[in-house]
Parts: structure tokens; C-alpha cells; sequence
């Protein structure tokens, strides 16, 4: 089931973007009042297939890569044939008809992007705050003057509540040199501070480069103390929201699993505690409730702490602006990308073709449903504005075509056309061949 899974999600996730995509230009198609022939999710072979009354045939066919929307066109007519009576051919139609026709597929997955942006928006999400963990004096961030348990509040001014979020922000400075701004916040403080982590030709021309790592930032949960429940152990023992344990009965405590793996296993006995406050060794002494928890053998110590996390959830009305940037924002990103990829600051090998699509639409199906929605919504994006790229055969190219003729006064000759069909398909298959190429790479690695 698991091997079934990938190319399950992949299918899905596919289907969604092209059928909304595919509708886009539909319904605008519909407005202008041109003969519908075809609406098809797919190609190939048709898998099903239907007439409907105004005679535009439904078709789901076999390869799931794409769709289209065949519209009556005169250019297309057997030689002496004319247009029926009471049909409108897509060449017919004014140039402003045909640029809104094509702009409607790629309008469509931004508004399927927004619109999923809302609902996660509404639906909430808890996320472990990114604090900073353990750091080397030679770290670039450890350099810059960054304390371990402070937690990274922003990058660039771009409001980050979850790694995720950290690693979207550090992407938009790939290939730039200068100096990544970072607000500093520790747990329980109301005071931010921000530092300035240079960079240089930053993994300039890299593929899958280390975000986190290269700056020296360890995403491992360090063991702040995020949250004290009242009446509990931790509560009296006087540990506040903020505390950075360091030992416990003189053993070090890396991370928050090796805290609470220390405390789960001395149910009921007195504990000596040493704690960062403030930059101050602070002693305590904590002793945990034993509980036994439901289906266990063998009781476990229990103190009434929790790490920090950040829980994110906006009303219906307060979602639609989250929406409107989070869509924003990841159009900006993605547009960033672009241009670093066509000057050479970022890597080619980035780019990513079906098997990757399917590997990570798969790996967010796992996670859950607020991570496929939003691994949905950023590829609903990239593929709005893959489309608008001005590429004959795209439907940036036909925006073109259609906005040329409109200033011209008469349609672009037809050997221009046909000579930039040829092009785009030469630039649309090369940029597959690398895709897959890239995707059978990383398999191989």
C-alpha cells in the first residue's frame, strides 16, 4: 500500500490543479460565448467519456500530466468547411476575450491557492516554536551573536511561527550576498532583539542546499521550558516559562526528549535541577508525580512542563487577509526563484518533475492534511505561474499572441506563430528532460 500510495497522491494532487486550472479557462470560455469542443483532464487514451447537451464531450484519460480545453477554431476546420450556424469560433473572438480566456487557467489556481490558504487559516495549526539548539562558536549565527532557546521570531521582517516557515523566509536569499536580518526572542521575554548573519554568494548555484545547517542552526527542540501547568510539580519547584534546564541530578539535558526521558524515569523521587534564567545558573529541586498512563505496566514521572509551541488560528474574516499573503507571499518566492535560476544564482537541479511531485505529495498525504493542503497550495502557484511565462503553447505565449494583435490591428502572421510553437515546445520539453533527469538523480543518490 505503501508503494501504491506515491503515485496515488500524485494522481490527486494533479487532478486537482489541472481540473481547477482547466476550469479557468472554461468558464471564461463559456462568458465569451465560443463553441466548447472538449474539456479533457489527461491525455491519451480517454478513460471516460461525455456528451453533455450543449455538445462540449467530458473526457478523463489516461496520462494524468495535464488538460485542455479544445475550442471551435476556424484554422483547425477541413479545408472548404465553415463554422455552424449559431457557433462562435476562438478565432472570432475580440483580442481581449482571447487574453481573458487564457489568463482565466492560471487566475484559477490562484484562487484554488487562496482559497486553501483560508482554510488552513480557519483549521489552525500548532507548531513547535524554532528555537535556536546547541551552537558552535564557529556557527555563522553563534558569530552574529544568536544565544541558544532564543527563538527566531523573523527573518527578512517575514513573521516566522515554525520551522517551515523559517526555511520558506531563508530560500528567498539563496544565491545574495549581504546579510540575513533575524528578530531574536526568548521564550516568556516581551523584549526582541535582532542580529545580522552575513552571506556571500549564498549556495549560489547549489541544489538542495542546507538551510539551516549552513548557518549553524540546529532545528533539534532544545529543552526551554515553554509552558508550567498550575498546581504541578514544576509549579511549585518554582520553574518559570523561559528556563533553559541544563542538568538534571548532574546529567546534561541536550534536548527537550533527553529532559523529559530523564524526568519520565525517576517517578517520585527528589531531583536536583539546574536551570538557565536570564543568563544565571539557577538550582532547584523538583520532585515528579508518578502516573501511570493508560495501557502501561510501570508508572512515570510526570512534572507539568511543555516546550514551547505557537498555535496559529484565525477567524473566517481574519483568514481571508492571512490568505491573501500567505498567497503573496509564496508567489513572490517562487517568482525570486525563477529569476535566480534563469541569471544562475540558484541551481537548475532544483527544479522538479513528476517523481519528485509525487514524493512529496505522497510524504504530506502522511502527514497529514494540513501539510498536503499547503504542499497543494504552493504547487497550484508554481503552476499559475509556469503557465503565464511568456512561452508559445503556454498561456503566457497565447496572451501574447492575442495582446500583439490587438496593438497591431491584425493577427501575428502565421509563419511567426508556427516558428514560436516550434521554439516553445523545444523550451517546455527541455525544461521535462531536465525535471526528470533531476528526478532520477535524487533517486539515485
Amino acid at each position: 500500500m505503501e508503494v501504491l500510495q506515491y503515485p496515488l497522491a500524485l494522481i490527486v494532487t494533479l487532478g486537482i490543479l489541472v481540473t481547477i486550472h482547466e476550469l479557468g479557462h472554461y468558464l471564461v470560455a463559456r462568458l465569451s460565448g465560443v463553441t466548447i469542443t472538449r474539456f479533457a483532464v489527461g491525455f491519451g487514451r480517454p478513460l471516460w467519456a461525455r456528451m453533455d447537451a450543449r455538445g462540449t464531450e467530458w473526457v478523463i484519460a489516461a496520462i494524468p500530466l495535464g488538460g485542455y480545453v479544445r475550442m471551435l477554431d476556424e484554422r483547425e476546420l477541413p479545408r472548404g468547411d465553415s463554422v455552424p450556424a449559431g457557433s462562435l469560433a476562438f478565432n472570432q473572438l475580440t483580442p481581449a476575450w482571447r487574453i481573458a480566456i487564457a489568463a482565466a487557467g492560471p487566475a484559477a489556481n490562484f484562487v484554488l491557492a487562496l482559497v486553501v490558504y483560508w482554510i488552513l487559516s480557519i483549521m489552525g495549526s500548532v507548531n513547535a516554536a524554532p528555537l535556536l539548539g546547541p551552537l558552535q562558536p564557529e556557527d555563522a549565527i553563534a558569530q552574529a551573536g544568536g544565544q541558544v532557546g532564543e527563538e527566531i521570531r523573523a527573518v527578512d521582517g517575514v513573521q516566522t511561527r515554525s520551522w517551515q516557515q523559517v526555511s520558506v523566509a531563508l530560500a528567498a536569499r539563496l544565491g545574495e550576498s549581504g546579510a540575513i536580518e533575524l528578530e531574536l526572542r526568548r521564550p516568556g521575554s516581551t523584549r526582541s532583539r535582532t542580529i545580522d548573519v552575513p552571506i556571500q554568494d549564498w549556495h549560489q548555484g547549489e541544489s538542495d542546499p542546507p538551510l539551516l545547517e549552513s548557518l549553524g542552526i540546529n532545528p533539534l527542540l532544545p529543552p526551554m521550558i515553554g509552558q508550567v501547568v498550575g498546581d504541578s510539580p514544576a509549579a511549585a519547584a518554582g520553574l518559570r516559562v523561559g528556563d533553559l534546564p541544563l542538568t538534571v541530578e548532574a546529567e546534561a539535558v541536550p534536548s527537550w526528549r533527553s529532559f523529559v526521558a530523564a524526568i519520565q524515569a525517576r517517578p517520585g523521587k527528589r531531583l536536583s535541577l539546574t536551570v538557565d534564567r536570564d543568563g544565571r545558573q539557577v538550582a532547584l529541586t523538583v520532585v515528579p508525580e508518578s502516573r501511570t498512563a493508560e495501557g502501561a505496566t510501570e508508572p512515570s514521572g510526570y512534572l507539568g512542563v511543555g516546550p514551547p509551541m505557537n498555535e496559529l488560528t484565525f477567524g473566517p474574516l481574519a483568514a481571508v487577509g492571512n490568505a491573501i499573503d500567505e498567497t503573496i507571499a509564496k508567489t513572490g518566492l517562487t517568482l525570486g526563484l525563477l529569476k535566480k535560476m534563469v541569471v544562475g544564482q540558484v541551481s537548475v537541479q532544483n527544479l522538479s518533475g513528476p517523481i519528485t511531485i509525487a514524493e512529496v505529495a505522497g510524504n504530506s498525504a502522511r502527514l497529514g492534511l494540513n501539510y498536503f493542503l499547503g504542499v497543494l497550495a504552493l504547487l497550484s502557484i508554481s503552476l499559475g505561474i509556469m503557465n503565464l511565462l511568456p512561452i508559445p503553447i503556454l498561456d503566457g505565449g497565447h496572451i501574447i499572441w492575442a495582446a500583439a494583435e490587438w496593438v497591431r490591428g491584425r493577427p501575428v502572421p502565421d509563419q511567426v506563430q508556427v516558428l514560436g510553437a516550434q521554439f516553445g515546445l523545444l523550451a517546455v520539453g527541455s525544461l521535462m528532460i531536465i525535471a526528470l533527469y533531476n528526478d532520477v538523480a535524487r533517486l539515485l543518490q
